[in-house]
Order: structure tokens, then C-alpha cells, then sequence
């Protein structure tokens, strides 16, 4: 085995030395440093790392970081947490990527300090030693410049001199700080690659999203919605506290194979068609559906959304109707099957014959990709800068790191919410490279053990570095059996569970706040009269909305910060199985407590088991406890407290715990 020529960190090829520190199991690091971990301004990244070296020397780590387009890196000690693990951090600051890696040396002085007091506590003869100390002084002195270069070449004088004041002056704290300030990192172990942080701006982390079809927007019944429609039903989706307004597509929609109401594969005269149908004469990917209006009138609603606090985001269906014009001046982007015909969606034994999907296989992919950037390009330059990517999991995992990537580059405040119901590898997948928000499996959790476990997976493991949820209640292609089954109570209960579990949530509307919940056919997901193949009226003044619950809701996400993160998420015992608890803390002390009756048919009681430590609360001492949601107030005290949730009122507590605070 031959001689390790090996250059230090530095790069000083001239100085041949092998490395003596280990640098490994790295956290925050997915998939070895293959994807990024996320982050929004403001917040802080933890770095810890086991950082250790051979034989007994004292050790020194420091973290490196830096925006990826700066050339300067920032440094920044890392610190000791015993068993050779260390423990850094620095906060990100604007979006944009952001690098930071590690580096770890034997610390000479610190060492010699060490051995130094052992000596002197031993009343042993330290005159050489100190002798030592001073070449180690003068060496940090020569890489220090101004006063700090002078007031260390005092100090080596000091020590060269000995006797009792060299010993104190070599055992002082402020000397090792002055020392440490000016390291020997020649022989420094750096990590093997850089890591990367992916700086989303705030609006990632936190926001509630409200979906709704342009063309069911209209006053009357039986007439087709326009974009006017839709900003005057603005004031009325920003009065319920949302953030983003979300748009099924807005293109035109294909005639031919066009699917008529409840999904029947024979449309009358009247029937709109799918808007997922992307495609006719009119245009494609970058045309509005004459109906609805121009270009300019979606731009004009998209400045009026911003007026009234609103985002509004578009949905990227990268699909095509028969009718599309890809279809006739790019065949080459199509399979075709053995008799000739182009190949339409299947999901067997569903068939989508309004819809053609691009072969990514194709010869002339990279056209292709190109074209799809051009289209998210037209919209970011139309004012969206949200994005709900329709059935990502059924295109190419490269595809996305590509588009996404280069994307967020030119524009780094642009947002992908990933819509892949699929397995939870692929929806993982789909997040680590580069999907700013995803949806979840929260639709298909309802019992208490279900929602414990799944948000315990998605707050309080490494998954929470990279995937965002964002949970959506119910979507046009979701009826749940729970809101069916379970009417207004399961409603309040789940926009409260959503609203309050994530950071992040959704719903889709007016058939939310209005409790629709007729299925197409027992057992099935599916709403009978989908706005998906019909244009629906809804009356929003109706007296069972839940538009004020909603409203209280959202005020309530936005008046306390422990609601805009999912990280701090606790669960809490209760010793019913019917009602889940749980917390979440943020700065300044603000906590917030949630009860939620699962049960949308029955009264249900219970006892709290909270885990006051998580809470910050004393062990045995009053403490109120402010119903935000309901407006009670009740007077706690210890872990032990009385709950009692009636579905025909109000099925959940949204508490906020005041600590200190007589009820």
C-alpha cells in the first residue's frame, strides 16, 4: 500500500500532509448531499456533525457557508455537544440557494493549553513548555494582521519569559479566544462536498390556499364565468383569510372527445368539457378559454387578487386535447399505437380519451422541454408566480430537477405545489428535487392513530428537510367518505385539523364552505354534477356555509405565529381515541393548543395528558386557557384537564394557552 499524497483544505499544493480529522454522519444531508434541504428567510440551519481525530488532541470545527452566488464564504465556529458531536447554525436571508460545508483540525494550542494545566496542577517545571506556547502564539500572531497581530506577539513575549504571570497569561480564557480567532487550518479535514440549502421565499412555509372554477363564477345560473366574475368574488375569498387563489386551467378546451356531465363520454351542445382538455382551435398551454376573457383581463384580475392579499396560481397540466395544436405541428411528441391513433390517458379502467399525454420518450425530448419551460416562462411573465403541477409522478423525475432548477434560477420567488397522489417514495422524490410544496396522504387520515403517525413521519423526521405538505381537505376529484358520511361537523373538523396540523393547507370551494357531499355513486371519491364537466352556481349566502368558521380560522393562523411552522408539532395524551390533542409553540412564547372531536356524530369526553415541558407551562400552577375558535375560556391547571366537544356545535378547541396567566 503506497504513501497517501493528500493536499490540505486549503488547496496548498505545495504541503503534502495527511488529514488526522474524521468528518462524518452529517445532519441536515439528503440523500448524501445529492438534494437540498429547504428553508424560507429567516430561519436558522442546525448543522451537526460527528467530528472526531485520532490519539487525545484537542479538536477545532468551524461551518462554512455562503449564497451560491457569492464567492466568500462566511465562518462560522461549530460547537461541542459531547461524544465527538458538534453542533452549528446560521440563518438564511433571502431566496436563492445557499452552500455550507465543514472542516474540522487538531488545535495545537488548545492541546498545549490543556497538558499545560495538567502540568501546573501537578506542580511540575512548565519552563519548556511554556517555550512551546510562545512558537505556538507567535505562529497565530503571523496569521493575524493589525491589533490583534500585535497584542499576540505581546503575549509570546509574555510566555517566553516564564514564571507566574507567563502561566496565568497562557491559561487566561481571552488569550485562547484570541488564538482561536486566528487557527493553523493547514492541516484541516474538509467534508467531502458541498451541501445545499434551497431558500424558498415565506409564502412556501406558510399559506392557505381556496380553489374554484373561473367559469362557475357567474351571478346567474347558466352562464358561463369570466375573469371579471372571478374579481368580483375576490372580496369574498378574502374576507374567509386566504392567501393563494388557486385556478384549474384556463385554456381553451378541446371539442373533440369532449366528456359531457358526471364523466359521460358523450357531451351535449351545452356541456364545457373538462378544463384539464387543454387544447383547441383558439390555442393551447399559452391561450385563456375565450369564454372566460383575454390576456389582459387575467392579468387585470391578477393585479386585483394582489390588491385584496391574494396570490393567484395557475395549474401546469402538461397534457394535450385532441384538438391541441402540439398535436398537429409536433406529432414526433406523441405515442401512437399500432393502428395509427394517438395513445390517450388510461388509468385502467378509467379512460380519458379528451386527453393526450406527451411521450417524454421521444427523439425530440429536448425541443419538447424546451417548449414546456417556455410555457411556465409565459405565465411567470403574466404575473403568477405559483404554480399546482397536475400529475407530476407520470412525468420524468429528470424533467422537473431540470425545468424547476433552471426556473427558480432566473426566478427564485416562483412556487411548484406537487399534486402526486402516489406512492410516498415517489412523492418524496418528487420533493428532493425541487417541488416546493407537495400534496399528502391527510384525505385518507382520520383516525387519531392514523394522524399521529403520519405527521409524526412528516414533522419530526428527515423527511421535514425537504418535503412541505400542504393539506388539501378536499380537491374536485376528492370526496372523502368521512365528509360524505359525516356532513357539517366532519367538515368543521377537518378544515380545523388542516388548518391547524400544517402550515400549509387547501380547499376547494364553494363546495367545501357550502358541505357538498353527494357522490356520484356509493363508495366512489367522486361529486356528483362535477364542476370538472359542468358549470355549477352555488349560493355563498346560504346560512349553513361555513365561511365564518373559516374566516376565524384563518384569522387565527395569521394572529399567531406557532401556527406558520410544522416542526414544532406535538402530540398530547387524551383518553379518548375519539379526540386527538395536540400543540405547536412559537416565538415570543405563543402556544397554541388543539382539540378535535374525530367523531362528526356523537358527544365526546375526555382527559388531557399534556406534556407541560413542551408547552412551558409550570407543573402545578393555574394557567388560561382562551377558546380563539369558540370564544370560551377555561381555567387549567397541571396535565390533567377536562375536555367535552359536542358536533352539533363546535367539534374542536383551538386554545391558546397564556402561561402565568390566572384563567
Amino acid at each position: 500500500m503506497g504513501i497517501p499524497d493528500i493536499a490540505p483544505a486549503g488547496g496548498v499544493a505545495a504541503a503534502r500532509v495527511v488529514p488526522r480529522v474524521v468528518i462524518e454522519h452529517v445532519s441536515p444531508e439528503v440523500d448524501g448531499g445529492l438534494f437540498a434541504i429547504k428553508r424560507v428567510p429567516g430561519e436558522t440551519v442546525v448543522v451537526e456533525a460527528d467530528i472526531f481525530a485520532d490519539g487525545h488532541d484537542v479538536i477545532a470545527a468551524a461551518l462554512d457557508y455562503r449564497r451560491e452566488d457569492a464567492g466568500e464564504w462566511t465562518t462560522t465556529a461549530m460547537m461541542p455537544l459531547g461524544n465527538d458531536r458538534w453542533r452549528g447554525e446560521f440563518v438564511v436571508d433571502s431566496p436563492g440557494r445557499y452552500r455550507y460545508t465543514l472542516r474540522g483540525w487538531v488545535d495545537d494550542f488548545a492541546t498545549w493549553a490543556r497538558d499545560l494545566r495538567l502540568r501546573v496542577e501537578a506542580e511540575q517545571d512548565v519552563t519548556v513548555d511554556l517555550g512551546i506556547g510562545a512558537g505556538l502564539v507567535r505562529a497565530a500572531a503571523r496569521r493575524a494582521h493589525g491589533n490583534e497581530a500585535a497584542a499576540l506577539a505581546r503575549d509570546a513575549a509574555v510566555l517566553e519569559r516564564g514564571g507566574d504571570a507567563a502561566i496565568r497569561r497562557a491559561l487566561s480564557e481571552d488569550l485562547a479566544a484570541l488564538v482561536a480567532r486566528h487557527p493553523d487550518r493547514e492541516r484541516a479535514s474538509r467534508y467531502a462536498r458541498d451541501l445545499v440549502v434551497q431558500v424558498d421565499r415565506a409564502r412556501a412555509r406558510f399559506g392557505a390556499w381556496y380553489e374554484l372554477f373561473p367559469r362557475s363564477c357567474a351571478p346567474e345560473p347558466g352562464r358561463h364565468g369570466t375573469f371579471a366574475d372571478v374579481e368580483a368574488r375576490l372580496p369574498y375569498i378574502a374576507s374567509m383569510g386566504f392567501d393563494v387563489l388557486y385556478l384549474p386551467p384556463i385554456h381553451p378546451i378541446a371539442r373533440r372527445f369532449r366528456k359531457g356531465r358526471n364523466n359521460s363520454e358523450t357531451a351535449g351542445p351545452d356541456d364545457p368539457g373538462s378544463p384539464w382538455a387543454i387544447g383547441g382551435p383558439e390555442g393551447g398551454h399559452t391561450a385563456v378559454h375565450p369564454q372566460l376573457g383575454t390576456l389582459a383581463d387575467f392579468e387585470r384580475l391578477v393585479g386585483a387578487a394582489r390588491r385584496h392579499g391574494l396570490e393567484v396560481a395557475l395549474d401546469l397540466a402538461f397534457q394535450c386535447s385532441p384538438d391541441h395544436p402540439y398535436v398537429r405541428e409536433h406529432p414526433e411528441w406523441f405515442r401512437r399505437r399500432p393502428d395509427g391513433t394517438i395513445q390517450y390517458a388510461e388509468n385502467p379502467p378509467k379512460k380519458y380519451q379528451d386527453i393526450y399525454p406527451f411521450d417524454f420518450d421521444t427523439a425530440d425530448w429536448r425541443a419538447l422541454w424546451e417548449e414546456l419551460r417556455r410555457v411556465v416562462r409565459f405565465w411567470i411573465g403574466r404575473g403568477v408566480h405559483i404554480f399546482r403541477v397536475d400529475n407530476p409522478h407520470t412525468k420524468p423525475f429528470a424533467f422537473w430537477e431540470w425545468l424547476i432548477g433552471t426556473t427558480q434560477r432566473e426566478h427564485p420567488d416562483v412556487v411548484f405545489l406537487a399534486e402526486a397522489f402516489t406512492r410516498p417514495k415517489v412523492m418524496y422524490r418528487l420533493a428532493k428535487l425541487g417541488f416546493t410544496q407537495s400534496y399528502t396522504y391527510f384525505t385518507w387520515r382520520n383516525t387519531r392513530a392514523e394522524l399521529e403517525a403520519y405527521f409524526a413521519e412528516l414533522t419530526q423526521t428527515p423527511v421535514r428537510e425537504y418535503f412541505r405538505p400542504n393539506l388539501f381537505v378536499n380537491t374536485p376529484d376528492i370526496l372523502h367518505a368521512y365528509l360524505q358520511d359525516g356532513g357539517r361537523p366532519a367538515f368543521i373538523a377537518r378544515v380545523v385539523l388542516a388548518a391547524t396540523l400544517g402550515a400549509n393547507y387547501g380547499i376547494y370551494g364553494p363546495a367545501f364552505e357550502l358541505c357538498e357531499r353527494r357522490p356520484i355513486a356509493p363508495g366512489s371519491e367522486e361529486y356528483l354534477d362535477s364542476e370538472k364537466y359542468q358549470l355549477r352556481h352555488w349560493d355563498l349566502d346560504r346560512r349553513d356555509s361555513l365561511r365564518d368558521v373559516i374566516a376565524r380560522l384563518n384569522g387565527i393562523r395569521r394572529a399567531h405565529p406557532a401556527l406558520a411552522s410544522d416542526w414544532t408539532l406535538r402530540f398530547h395524551g387524551i383518553d379518548n381515541p375519539e379526540l386527538i390533542c395536540y400543540s405547536k409553540t412559537g416565538p415570543d412564547g405563543d402556544v397554541v393548543l388543539v382539540v378535535v372531536n374525530l367523531d362528526p356524530h356523537h358527544v365526546q369526553r375526555g382527559w388531557t395528558a399534556l406534556d407541560l415541558g413542551a408547552l412551558g407551562l409550570p407543573p402545578d400552577a393555574p394557567y388560561a386557557a382562551h377558546d380563539l375558535l369558540g370564544g370560551g375560556r377555561f381555567g387549567w391547571r397541571g396535565p390533567r384537564n377536562y375536555v367535552e366537544l359536542n358536533p352539533a356545535g363546535l367539534p374542536a378547541h383551538v386554545l391558546h394557552l397564556r402561561p402565568g396567566e390566572a384563567p
